[in-house]
């Protein structure tokens, strides 16, 4: 991949950032007050207090990290818009997940929705189909692995996370076994070292519930780049 090219994806990945809050507080945001309800987000004082906030810059620089990263380690991928349009609903549903610990539906089924079609039309464009077969197979193993984790005893696995990790698997499963196995564990391990170090720091108890939806699409990034 060139470097303009490379420039440029690190470019939308920013834009995508700077988007994203927006995004992410129709999920979040729960109007008080007939103004509220009137526009529908929270108003032009709370958009001016995300810009004067020196860490809303993080968002974009996190989200052009993604897209780069993807860019680099993807280039030659026919399905590389795909996974930079999975990766942009994932920054809202990690963002969303963090703050209010759930997975909205429409969000999530949207990724399928936009994976499923754009890899089928990968795989069609390239004449790889064995490659779709393995997207498919991907996201049932994916999915099932998470569903008899969410059984479990014990278990604070929602099935929003089970839906997610479904979603994820069909790109991990285009791109391979091995990038499917890593993005199977890697998410549990994050997620695993995260709670022992807030525990240790005594930042949270046993019983505080913690989002896996940022673990796992971490793992899911992790992997393709790794893989």
């Amino acid at each position: 991949m060139s470097t303009a090219a490379l420039v440029s994806l690190a470019l939308l990945g920013a834009l995508v950032g700077f988007v994203v809050p927006r995004l992410a507080r129709r999920f979040t945001a729960t109007p008080v007050g007939p103004r509220r309800r009137r526009d529908g987000n929270l108003g032009t004082e709370a958009l001016r207090r995300d810009r004067r906030d020196p860490r809303a810059l993080l968002g974009p620089l996190l989200a052009a990290g993604v897209f780069a990263g993807l860019a680099v380690t993807q280039a030659d991928d026919p399905a590389l818009p795909v996974f930079l349009v999975v990766a942009a609903v994932g920054l809202v549903l990690a963002r969303v997940d963090l703050v209010c610990l759930r997975l909205p539906d429409p969000l999530v089924l949207g990724a399928g929705l936009l994976a499923l079609g754009g890899l089928t039309a990968a795989a069609l464009l390239s004449g790889t189909p064995g490659r779709l077969a393995g997207a498919l197979g991907g996201a049932t193993v994916a999915g099932a692995a998470h569903v008899l984790l969410a059984l479990l005893p014990g278990s604070r696995l929602g099935f929003g996370d089970v839906k997610l990790a479904a979603v994820l698997g069909l790109p991990l499963g285009w791109l391979g076994r091995d990038a499917l196995l890593a993005g199977l564990l890697l998410p549990h391990v994050l997620h695993g070292g995260l709670v022992l170090g807030l525990l240790a720091a005594r930042r949270v108890r046993r019983d505080t519930l913690l989002p896996l939806g940022p673990a796992l699409l971490t793992g899911a990034w992790l992997a393709a780049l790794l893989t």
